[in-house]
């Protein structure tokens, strides 16, 4: 168990002091995998890299398992860092070294693996966990971005963390990259029980593997919880931003005098093989107006939002509510104008 308890964290600037964390207070159960959210300046780095202590808080304190981090003399947190590692956007490996070396490297640091033949077979082990053991000797200037993050996940696991830290770790990949590193530690996790804490600004990243979500808005927590209760019914301002990405969008549409918008969130629902909108048209008579949709298919399931306008009034409207609601893992709200 990672407890945060009211952290705080300053940075001195030529303008003066700028508070990059307030009063954060959050709590992550051992094997979670767990994301922190927000916009750029949101606080998620400085709140990462505070839990391993690469940043020192102003006051609060982070416990793993217990333990005060901020309370350990530097020999005793070198020790603890063994199990919290981390991996980065750009991937920090070693150039002039091979891939294998890049892994054993850690393993040598902490002289916990035994001797070089200990090591090396330690290392082959984990580049066959992230399906790089053909790469073994190849150096990180011969791979593909997704590759060398893979070999950075490999030396990452050398110390048997507890904890995998991962600040904004797939950012600089594409989207395919994106999802084959996200299934990685997804698979790591599962395999391991390792906890797992994804920094990101990417929606999409939170949704396709986190079970619990903090979203942080100007150094302070917004809103946490399961992601499937935090983004099907947002309440935070920071957290309707971030999950309903046509932000305004309602605001600035033209409407007939009689036009309602009608919000509808599908967090999972299983895809139908006729159009629920054109069901909807069909069994109720009640006409919509798609004006912005995000929605896509994972699995079977729609996962996305979109906005309606609902010609009729305030009737036509609560029926269009009524209608989609009785169906599984969709929400429907009127957005109040």
């Amino acid at each position: 168990m990672i407890e945060i308890k009211n952290l705080s964290k300053t940075f001195r600037t030529a303008d003066g002091e700028v508070a990059a964390l307030r009063d954060v207070s959050l709590s992550i159960p051992d094997g979670d995998i767990f994301g922190v959210i927000g916009m750029s300046g949101a606080g998620k780095s400085t709140l990462v890299r505070c839990i391993n202590m690469l940043e020192r808080p102003n006051s609060g304190r982070v416990l793993v398992d217990g333990v005060d981090m901020g309370a350990l003399s530097e020999r005793e947190l070198r020790e603890k860092r063994r199990e919290i590692t981390m991996i980065f956007q750009g991937f920090n490996l070693l150039m002039q070294k091979t891939c294998l070396e890049n892994v054993c490297f850690p393993l040598k640091l902490s002289g916990s693996a035994g001797d070089k033949k200990q090591r090396r077979s330690r290392a082959l082990e984990l580049l066959e966990l992230v399906g790089l053991a053909d790469k073994a000797g190849a150096y990180p200037a011969q791979l593909s971005g997704g590759q060398q993050q893979r070999v950075a996940i490999a030396r990452a696991l050398a110390t048997d963390p507890k904890v995998l830290l991962c600040d904004e770790a797939t950012s600089a990949l594409d989207p395919t990259t994106t999802a084959s590193i996200l299934e990685l530690i997804r698979t790591i996790n599962e395999k391991t029980g390792i906890t797992a804490i994804l920094i990101t600004h990417q929606m999409s990243v939170v949704e396709s593997i986190c079970r619990h979500v903090a979203i942080l808005d100007g150094g302070t927590v917004a809103e946490f919880g399961e992601v499937s209760e935090v983004f099907s019914h947002p309440r935070s301002a920071a957290a309707k931003r971030l999950v309903y990405p046509e932000g305004d969008a309602a605001a600035t549409l033209i409407r007939e005098p009689d036009e309602r918008i009608v919000r509808v969130v599908f967090n999972g629902n299983k895809a139908a093989a006729t159009p629920l909108i054109a069901h909807m048209a069909v069994e109720r008579g009640i006409e919509a107006n798609i004006a912005y949709a995000s929605t896509r298919t994972i699995d079977g399931r729609q996962y996305g939002s979109m906005l309606l306008g609902i010609r009729g009034g305030e009737d036509a409207a609560r029926d269009a509510i009524d209608y989609l609601t009785k169906h599984t893992d969709i929400i429907a709200e009127e957005v109040e104008l």
